[in-house]
């Protein structure tokens, strides 16, 4: 038995198990949207930085942080 013939063997075992299933992220990122702004109610995801939050409200707004999300929304880096 060559080496042609243990890849075919190979390849033929694979097909039995079937296809392999395609997985998607887009329900996770979906439930992770858990950051809402008042004004608009935009969402984001939970690991949003507060700069990009506070650019949000300053920017589409013309608001302060604290008007549009709650005080323990966003995550600040150190």
């Amino acid at each position: 038995m060559g080496n042609g013939a243990k890849a075919q063997q190979k390849r033929d075992r694979a097909a039995d198990k079937g296809p392999k299933e395609a997985k998607s992220q887009l329900k996770s990122n979906a439930s992770a949207q858990s950051v809402k702004c008042k004004t608009c109610f935009q969402t984001f995801q939970s690991t949003t930085a507060r700069k990009l939050l506070t650019e949000h409200a300053s920017n589409k707004h013309t608001k302060n942080f604290e008007d549009c999300f709650n005080a323990e929304d966003g995550v600040v880096k150190k």
